[in-house]
C-alpha cells in the first residue's frame, strides 16, 4: 500500500495539493497572457535581461524540461536552443501549450508511480514532490516578473506562497552571498504565519525553521520573504515591514537574485 507523497520542504504537503496549486497559477498566467498586446510581450520584464517573452520561453522550456524528466533524461541545451530560436509571439502563446501539456502530465501521476520517481541532483535524489515543488517555485516568482511589469502593486498569491515557503531552506542554500556581515536575523511572516532564524555567515547563507517568535527582528508577509529570497524585493516593491530597515537592506545585500 502507498500513500500520498509529501514534499521534503514541508511534510504536510501533499501532490495533489501542489497540482491544485499549480493549476490556479498556470490559470492566473493564461489569463495575463491572453491580456498582453504583441508590444507589451516585447517589453521588458522584471529582470533585467528579459522581456516579457523571454520570460514566457524560460516558464515554456522548464515546463517541457519538466514534463520530459519525469518520464527519463532530457537535453535541455537542446530544449532551450529550440526556444530561443522562436519568435516572442510564439514563445508566448508555446508557453501555455507547454504548461497545459505539463499539467496533464501531472495529472496522470498515479500514487504508485509518484512514490517510486526520483530526481538525481547533485550527491542527492529528490522525490516528486521536491521536484514538483521546484517547478512551483519558478511558475510562481516568474509570473510575477509579468505580472508587476504591468501592475507595481502585483503579489504572489499567498497559495502559491505558502508551498514555496516550504522550499525555501533550500532556495536560501543556493541563492545566499556572504555580506560580510556575521550574524542572525530572525523573521516572522503573516499568510502563512511561520517564523525562521537566517544565519549570514562568512561562506554564504542558511535559512531554517524556528518556533513561532514573538518579537522577531522582521516581519513580513510570507509572498514578500519568497520575494526576498529570489532577490525581488527591491525598495519600489516592498509592503509594510515591521522591524529595523537596515536589518532588511542586510537581507536584501544577501540575496541579489536569482
Amino acid at each position: 500500500m502507498t500513500t500520498e507523497p509529501t514534499t521534503g520542504g514541508d511534510a504536510g504537503v501533499t501532490l495533489e495539493t501542489q497540482r491544485q496549486v499549480m493549476a490556479s497559477s498556470v490559470d492566473r498566467l493564461s489569463a495575463l497572457v491572453h491580456s498582453l498586446t504583441p508590444q507589451q510581450l516585447r517589453q521588458q520584464a522584471y529582470p533585467a535581461q528579459w522581456t516579457v517573452a523571454q520570460v514566457l520561453s524560460h516558464l515554456g522550456s522548464g515546463a517541457v524540461i519538466t514534463r520530459l524528466r519525469l518520464d527519463g533524461d532530457v537535453d535541455a541545451q537542446s530544449v532551450w536552443d529550440e526556444w530561443n530560436a522562436k519568435d516572442p509571439d510564439a514563445q508566448a502563446a508555446d508557453s501555455l501549450r507547454a504548461d497545459a501539456a505539463l499539467q496533464a502530465r501531472l495529472a496522470s501521476i498515479t500514487p504508485g508511480e509518484a512514490f517510486w520517481l526520483r530526481f538525481p541532483m547533485g550527491p542527492t535524489d529528490m522525490d516528486l514532490t521536491t521536484f514538483i515543488g521546484l517547478r512551483l517555485n519558478e511558475h510562481a516568482v516568474h509570473t510575477w516578473d509579468i505580472a508587476v511589469t504591468f501592475d507595481d502593486s502585483a503579489t504572489i498569491p499567498s497559495t502559491e506562497a505558502e508551498l514555496v515557503i516550504g522550499t525555501l531552506a533550500m532556495m536560501a542554500g543556493f541563492a545566499g552571498k556572504p555580506t560580510g556581515a556575521e550574524r542572525t536575523i530572525s523573521v516572522r511572516t503573516k499568510g502563512p504565519e511561520r517564523s525562521f532564524e537566517i544565519a549570514l555567515r562568512s561562506d554564504g547563507v542558511a535559512l531554517s525553521p524556528r518556533p513561532i517568535l514573538e518579537a522577531p527582528d522582521l516581519e513580513l508577509p510570507g509572498e514578500a520573504l519568497v520575494r526576498l529570497v529570489y532577490g525581488r524585493l527591491d525598495p519600489a516593491h516592498t509592503p509594510t515591514i515591521v522591524g529595523h530597515a537596515s536589518d532588511l537592506e542586510e537581507l536584501r545585500k544577501a540575496f541579489p537574485g536569482i
